[in-house]
Order: C-alpha cells, then sequence, then structure tokens
C-alpha cells in the first residue's frame, strides 16, 4: 500500500476510487460532503436518516451510485490522535479490502477537527498498515483476495501539511514491525538460528553493525548456561550483537536484549504434544529486538543502541542437558537445571550479564516469551513488566499507554527470588513452588543485571493471536517494536 498527500483541489472525482469521509458524532456535513452529495445527487441526511450508521467508532456504511462510491466512517465523540485512531485504521482496512477498489482517498480537511486532523489521519493511516499485514509466503496456489488488496491510498489536507514526512516514519515503522512478524511466523524447520542470523545480516545495509559470537567464542568466554540449552540439537548456537550508533560523541547506550529459542521442545523436560507447534514463535523476544533495531536505523535516531539475541534451539536426544545438571554461568553464578523447559532464562542469564559486562549500557530491558504463568496472570492483553528501577518502568509504561503495546508491572519481592536459591548451587532455574513462575523468572534474571536499571518484559502472551485483531490478522501481532523504537527515542539518561 502506498501512501501519498493530495489537495482538495487536486481530487480526481471518478468511478475507479472509494472515497472516505470520516464522520465524528458531533459534527455536521462539511462542505464536502455537501458539494459531494450535489454531484450525486443524493441527500447524505436522507441515508443517515433511513439507515442504522450513527457516526459511532468504528461503523461504517458503503453507498455506491451511477458516478461515484463513497464510505463513511464513524469516528465516535470527539476522536482523540492516540491508539483509537490506530485501531480506527484497522477497522477501515478491514472493511474496504474486500470492496473491489484498489485505490482509495481520505478526506481530512473539514470534516476531522482542524486542531487533530493531521496526527488523527497519520494514526489511521499506520492502523491500516498494521492491519494490511499477510504472511503467505508458503501458499502455493495464488490468494483471491490479495487481487483485491488496497494498493494506493491518497489523503485529503490542507496545504503546507507535515503529513508527508510523517507518512514515511509511518513505513518505516510498519517495516520494523513486518520484519518482526515474518520472522515470528516462520516455522522452525526454516528460521534456525543459522538462518536467523542471515536475516539480521541483513540489517548492515540501513548501517548497523553485526557481531556474532559462534560456539567456540561462547564457550570461551564461559556462557554454559546458554550453550547447554542447545546441547540436544543438531542447530548450532549463537549469540548475535546488532549495534546502532546514532550518537558519535556520547559513550551512552542503550541496551535490548531477546530470547531467541528458534523451537522448544522442552528438551529432556518435554512438553506435551498438544500446542508443541506454537513453540515455532519461543524466539518472539529476539524477533522484537530485530524488528526494533531495523526501525532505529530506519530513523537514524540519534543514540547508541545496542541489541542482543541468543539463539538457540531446545531439543532431546543424548546429549541433551539432563533435569539435575548444573552449569557455570558467564557471570560464575552456577545454576542447578532441574527443568530443562525452564530454558529461556538461562539463555539470557548469559545474553545479559554478555550485554552488561562489554557495553556497559545505562539501561537495559529484555523481552522473552518467558512463562506461561504471565498469560495466566495477565491475558493476551498486556505483556508482564519487571523492573528494578521506578523511573525506567514508569517510561515504558507510559509508552506502552501511547503505543498500544500495553504494560502491567509486576512485583519483584525479595521473597519470590528467595525460592531461586539452590541447596547445592548458587540458583536453580525453577522455584520450590509453582505459583508465581513469571516472577520468580524475573527474580532469576535479577541475578546477572548488577545494578544497572533494568526490565524484563514477558511477552509470552502478545507476540501471538490465534484470533484476528483490528490490527492484525491472527499469527504474529508484531507487539513491542513500537514500544522499544520509541522508548530510544524519548528515554533520557
Amino acid at each position: 500500500m502506498e501512501f501519498s498527500v493530495t489537495t482538495l483541489e487536486e481530487v480526481n472525482w471518478n468511478n475507479e476510487e472509494l472515497f472516505i469521509f470520516p464522520i465524528d458524532s458531533n459534527s455536521k456535513p462539511s462542505s464536502i460532503l455537501k458539494t459531494f452529495q450535489n454531484k450525486n445527487d443524493i441527500k447524505i441526511k436522507d441515508v443517515l436518516k433511513n439507515s442504522i450508521f450513527k457516526s459511532n467508532f468504528g461503523q461504517t456504511i458503503l453507498i455506491r451510485t451511477a458516478n461515484l462510491s463513497f464510505l463513511l466512517l464513524g469516528t465516535g465523540k470527539n476522536i482523540k490522535p492516540n491508539f483509537d485512531s490506530e485501531k480506527l485504521g484497522g477497522i477501515l482496512y478491514s472493511s474496504i479490502s474486500n470492496s473491489g477498489f484498489k485505490n482509495i482517498t481520505i478526506f481530512g480537511t473539514e470534516i476531522l477537527p482542524s486542531s487533530k486532523q493531521e496526527k488523527v489521519l497519520l494514526k489511521l493511516s499506520m492502523g491500516m498498515e498494521m492491519r494490511s499485514y499477510s504472511f503467505l509466503k508458503y501458499k502455493t496456489k495464488s490468494n483471491n483476495n490479495e487481487q483485491l488488496n488496497i494498493k494506493s491510498v491518497k489523503i485529503v489536507t490542507k496545504k503546507g501539511t507535515n503529513l508527508k514526512n510523517h507518512l514515511k516514519i509511518n513505513k518505516e515503522l510498519f517495516s520494523g514491525i513486518s520484519m518482526a512478524r515474518d520472522l515470528i511466523s516462520e516455522p522452525a524447520n526454516i528460521l534456525t538460528p543459522e538462518r536467523f542470523i542471515e536475516q539480521i545480516n541483513e540489517l548492515t545495509k540501513f548501517g548497523i553493525e553485526i557481531d556474532v559470537l559462534d560456539e567456540e567464542k561462547m564457550n570461551s568466554l564461559g556462557m554454559n548456561a546458554l550453550l547447554g540449552v542447545g546441547k540436544g540439537s543438531k542447530q548450532k548456537s549463537y549469540l548475535a550483537v546488532m549495534k546502532w550508533n546514532g550518537n558519535v560523541k556520547s559513550r551512552k547506550k542503550i541496551a535490548i536484549v531477546g530470547k531467541g529459542v528458534c523451537f522448544d521442545s522442552g528438551g529432556l523436560s518435554l512438553k506435551p504434544s498438544k500446542s508443541m507447534e506454537d513453540m515455532k514463535w519461543d524466539m518472539g523476544g529476539a524477533g522484537i529486538v530485530a524488528g526494533a533495531m531495523k526501525v532505529i536505523a530506519l530513523q537514524k535516531i540519534k543514540k547508541n543502541i545496542v541489541g542482543v539475541v541468543g539463539l538457540v534451539e531446545n531439543m532431546p536426544d543424548a546429549n541433551a542437558q539432563r533435569p539435575g545438571d548444573i552449569v557455570k554461568s558467564m557471570s560464575g553464578k552456577t545454576i542447578e537445571v532441574l527443568n530443562t523447559d525452564a530454558e529461556g532464562r538461562l539463555v539470557l542469564a548469559d545474553a545479559l550479564y554478555y550485554t552488561n559486562k562489554i557495553y556497559e549500557p545505562e539501561v537495559i530491558i529484555d523481552l522473552a516469551t518467558l512463562t506461561g504463568a504471565i498469560i495466566t496472570a495477565l491475558g493476551n492483553e498486556r505483556a508482564g513488566l519487571f523492573s528494578n528501577n521506578e523511573k525506567l518502568s514508569n517510561t515504558i509504561h507510559e509508552i506502552g499507554e501511547i503505543t498500544g503495546d500495553l504494560v502491567w508491572r509486576m512485583p519483584l519481592d525479595k521473597n519470590y527470588g528467595k525460592q531461586m536459591i539452590s541447596t547445592i548451587a548458587d540458583l536453580r532455574n525453577i522455584g520450590l513452588s509453582s505459583a508465581a513462575g513469571s516472577i520468580q523468572a524475573a527474580c532469576f534474571l535479577e541475578h546477572f543485571v548488577g545494578k544497572t536499571p533494568w526490565a524484563h518484559i514477558d511477552v509470552a502472551g502478545v507476540v501471538w493471536s490465534n484470533k484476528e485483531n483490528d490490527l492484525f490478522p491472527a499469527g504474529a501481532t508484531g507487539w513491542g517494536v513500537k514500544l522499544l523504537s520509541e522508548f530510544t527515542k524519548k528515554y533520557q539518561f
């Protein structure tokens, strides 16, 4: 979908385009609508009077005439340029994607309040982008719906608007979200750890530096926690670092770290077979980090950002890590592995410690599909947020409310952490009790970040959806890319 900006004077009234009029339920028909109805000898007031259309949020009515076709889009009362406007764009796209129109024109002038026009239209267009995504690369037959998809969107605004530049930013953001969705959607036989490395190597064309630590290098550094997870797999394990140097005058860095378990069978603590296929997206945290790094580079964010992903496959074979094994992490801390299906925290233990030691960031955020327990606690609406720093936590929460990547802060009380102390090693990878599993996992991770301001975001409930939403089809959601990219812009050291 290509977006462009035009003015009312430049509109080409024809029957091959669909004309969209966002209508606030408080507003009266504008001069544009009056002009439109005069051209078509139609009384919009009569249409509205004789229909159920009340300009409620997300309500649509498509009207075809002999000359022109148009759609009224209800915005509700006093639409705000926030996440609601974005959802409205997704609703709009779903309403018209199979209408047969490939080209549409959306009117903002005179219909929306002048102070909100540009921002509302910007969010609306982002919502359309988000909902337009599909993952169909493995379909061997052409999808007829593809032929009906919208090709171009013209947005009518006043002259002198900055909307054109902002639409470019939208496109860059959507590119990163699509990358995350593509990675998370790939089956595990395709997206192996090595193939993941190939994908992020593509980011070098945008100015990102890539460093890859192979098993030999990780072994020399003592990353036995991470390496232990991949021992049962034929696939090699890696730690990949993506570096964006957006401010050469500063040594300060933001670090984002992602769990990249490309497939998780549970290892010898084998998962039940039901829904095991979902574990292809157990690398969701790493996918989000990669997508966010692409946005950061495309938007040339003027900060130094390090993206780190631990890439492994957790499989059972004769070489696999056993329940009861003890491994020594890079930090020097020993870990009793009581459950090989609690593997993500082992990957992150070494990834976090390495990131903190080597790059000395001012702040670290890690993202991981870490626990099913967070889904029990928060469902699929919010990710779980754990942090050792109030400022960091508050900033993430505030940005999430703006971007729609919602989080909810969870506790990190010391008493929870006591359950992660082993009797024969420094730590154990599961708690004494199955209760509060997400909190216990976060307490475990805290041992590997020192005093650095740190946030852990458990994204198990939000990276994938089995049903469609206003902003995405069933599948990978793209959650978190907007949150991270916006965070890197706004966070003040």
